[in-house]
C-alpha cells in the first residue's frame, strides 16, 4: 500500500491490453488474418501469451527483420476489422477509471499499442479516459507520465512497473496478463491487486479526507 496518501485532483495511468481489455480473442484473430494473407505461419495462441511489448518484438519471432516494418504496418491496418469486436473490458475497468474521474482527478491510458486502435477499444467498450497516449512502452512510458503529471501508473505487466519507477509514480500492478504476482513484485510494484475491482477501494483508502487537501 502507498507509504503516503494521494493528494486530490491526481491523474492516474492505466495500461490498456490486459489491464483495461482482454484483447487475446482479438489479437489472435489478426494474426491469423495476417498469417492467412502473408502465407506466414504464426502461432496466435502462443502470441497471445505475452502481450505487452510492441508489436514488432511479437512479429520478430515469425518474419525475417527486413519484412517487420512492412508486416507490422500490414497488421495495424487489419487489426479494426478483426481485433476490436471481440475485445472485451476487464472486469472493474470502467469503474476502475470512473473512480479516478468521480474524485476529479483525470484517467490516462498509456499503451504501446498503436493509438488509433487503442481508441478505437475504448470508443466501443464505452470507457472514457481522458486521454490515450500510444507507442510508448515500458521505461518510454515514463514519458506521458511525468508530461501529465500522473501519480498512479496501473499495468499488468513487467514493463508497466518500470515505467512507473522510471517515472517516479506508484507502481499498481494487477496479475491479469502473463506476470503474475510474484514477478510483479520482484519488478518493483508497489501494490499489487487481484484485479481492477479491487482498484476504487483502494484508490478511496489513498485520497480520503485526510489526503483531500
Amino acid at each position: 500500500m502507498a507509504s503516503e496518501p494521494l493528494t486530490r485532483p491526481l491523474t492516474v495511468g492505466f495500461d490498456l491490453d490486459m489491464t483495461l481489455i482482454d484483447s487475446r480473442p482479438g489479437i489472435r484473430a489478426a494474426y491469423r488474418a495476417l498469417s492467412a494473407e502473408t502465407g506466414v505461419w504464426i502461432d496466435a495462441d502462443l502470441a497471445v501469451t505475452r502481450l505487452g511489448p510492441p508489436l514488432e518484438q511479437e512479429l520478430a519471432h515469425w518474419f525475417q527483420d527486413d519484412r517487420i516494418l512492412e508486416v507490422g504496418d500490414r497488421y495495424r491496418e487489419l487489426y479494426p476489422e478483426y481485433a476490436i469486436s471481440p475485445t472485451s473490458a476487464m472486469p472493474g475497468a470502467r469503474e476502475a477509471v470512473a473512480a479516478v474521474q468521480a474524485l476529479g482527478g483525470r484517467a490516462i491510458v498509456v499503451t504501446a499499442k498503436h493509438e488509433p486502435n487503442a481508441k478505437l477499444h475504448l470508443a466501443h467498450l464505452g470507457i472514457e479516459p481522458d486521454e490515450v497516449i500510444g507507442w510508448l512502452w515500458a521505461e518510454a512510458k515514463a514519458e506521458a507520465l511525468r508530461e501529465h503529471d500522473a501519480r498512479v501508473y496501473v499495468g499488468d505487466h513487467v514493463g508497466d512497473v518500470r515505467g512507473a519507477r522510471t517515472a517516479g509514480v506508484l507502481s499498481v500492478a494487477v496479475p491479469t496478463g502473463p506476470c503474475d504476482e510474484r514477478e510483479l513484485r520482484e519488478a518493483g510494484a508497489d501494490v499489487v491487486l487481484r484485479d481492477l475491482t479491487e482498484f476504487p477501494a483502494w484508490l478511496a483508502g489513498c485520497t480520503g479526507p485526510a489526503a483531500a487537501g
